[in-house]
């Protein structure tokens, strides 16, 4: 973030503040926004991490005790579960900034601002991936395409390839966070934030913005409605008889693309707006400068929530991953009934085991499966 040090008020975003207040005749005075900030951003936060930790944790979870991952999406949908985790890790500390200031130095400052940004785009780039690898995978179930270089990329034998890709973009992406945030203080309070260099304060802090808004909105976006819009083309292909899980099927590809552009669609809005007001300097009122301040913290707060509702959208709904859980649990379950059994039956033959890891080589179904 790019604040001069005269404002009255700064708060986490990750997105730049713009503004400068030499262009207003007077102090535009914030502290009500303030005030909302300290009560609202650690209220959302905590929410967020709660409902976050406990889905991506059981995913997370599920996915190790399977150590062999059957699928593209079962890898694309841990790595997600991961960069998850890791952006929900870092809300404490910026629930702490918005509550009380920064208060932990500039080394933790950098390293939790770029963790932000580096896993909140990752997140974004693994949606891209999943949609892909599901068209892909349709098309292969039709005969088509099988020679394409697309379909060599999304293969498992390169999947590692893929996630490196995708985490090497991210952390690039997150890079000028680790390199230009700083703790900043007033007369009561530090604040961590970009401070960019004057070489950078307009042109290559916009083309940072709109680099972000690319690659963390626009090209999954265009993505999952390509390929969505494919698959949902061919199941409507699908015989009459099948006509209710078609429909089913369906409902589930337009909530996938209707949340992502319900929560992601408005915080980029804003930012691309910040950016033709860092080169344009087209808010010049104090109240606009106020609407604003509270609109980012809303919309980044709702982009958010997506962390939370990854786990239901793409894995708690399919099939496979609810047998690999139940798996899981009862697994767990013959476990504890085994050393309930020992403890009241010592001499009781230890070689009796039932397993509950056994899994068809031949089953291909996917956690997001159509």
């Amino acid at each position: 973030m790019d604040v001069p040090e005269e404002d009255d008020y700064y708060y986490h975003e990750n997105i730049s503040l713009n503004f400068s207040y030499d262009d207003y005749p007077a102090l535009c005075e914030k502290a009500d926004i303030r005030s909302f900030a300290a009560l609202f951003l650690p209220i959302m936060y905590t929410v967020c991490l709660v409902v976050g930790l406990a889905g991506n944790g059981l995913v997370v979870t599920v996915y190790a005790y399977h150590k062999r991952l059957k699928t593209m999406t079962d890898a694309f949908l841990t790595h997600l579960a991961v960069a998850d985790l890791l952006l929900l890790f870092t809300l404490p500390f910026w629930a702490a900034d918005a509550a009380r200031g920064w208060e932990l130095g500039e080394v933790v400052c950098k390293v939790v601002s770029a963790c932000y940004t580096v896993n909140f785009t990752c997140c974004m780039l693994l949606l891209a991936c999943i949609s892909l690898d599901r068209y892909l995978a349709l098309a292969r179930v039709q005969g088509r395409d099988r020679r394409g270089w697309l379909q060599r990329v999304f293969s498992k034998r390169h999947c590692w390839k893929v996630c490196s890709v995708v985490w090497v973009t991210a952390f690039m992406l997150g890079l000028p966070d680790l390199i230009f945030s700083e703790v900043r203080g007033t007369s009561n309070r530090n604040f961590c934030l970009a401070i960019y260099p004057p070489s950078m304060a307009r042109g290559g802090k916009a083309v940072l913005e709109i680099t972000e808004v690319l690659l963390g909105f626009l090209l999954p976006l265009l993505v999952m409605v390509i390929c969505y819009w494919s698959v949902g083309r061919a199941l409507q292909g699908l015989p009459v008889e099948s006509r209710g899980k078609r429909w089913q099927a369906l409902r589930v590809l337009l909530i996938v693309v209707g949340v992502f552009v319900v929560t992601q669609l408005p915080y980029n809005i804003l930012k691309v707006y910040r950016v033709m007001d860092s080169v344009y300097v087209l808010v010049t009122h104090c109240g606009m400068s106020k609407v604003l301040d509270k609109a980012a913290q809303v919309t980044e707060s709702l982009a958010l929530t997506h962390c939370c509702l990854n786990p239901i959208l793409y894995t708690f709904v399919g099939s496979s991953f609810r047998q690999h859980m139940t798996k899981v649990a009862k697994r767990f379950g013959e476990m504890r009934r085994k050393r309930r059994q020992r403890g009241e039956n010592p001499a009781e033959e230890e070689g009796m085991e039932m397993s509950f890891n056994t899994h068809s080589a031949s089953q291909t179904t996917n956690t997001f499966s159509i």
